[in-house]
């Protein structure tokens, strides 16, 4: 039963994705934007935490 649920959540996203795309472009382009600084940001927060670790977790 789960499955199913999985896969109609699927369904209902990436049909909501392409009618985002097919009816406003630029606000698709700005979510993907929003999206990659968010990884972005992430990686980094991560990158800089292992580094302080590495480091002996000083100050």
């Amino acid at each position: 039963m789960t499955v199913n649920a999985k896969k109609i959540a699927v369904y209902v996203l990436v049909v909501f994705a392409l009618y985002v795309i097919i009816t406003d472009p630029a606000k698709a382009a700005d979510y993907v934007q929003i999206a990659f600084e968010g990884i972005s940001d992430a990686a980094k927060a991560i990158g800089d935490f292992m580094t302080w670790i590495a480091d002996g977790a000083k100050n």
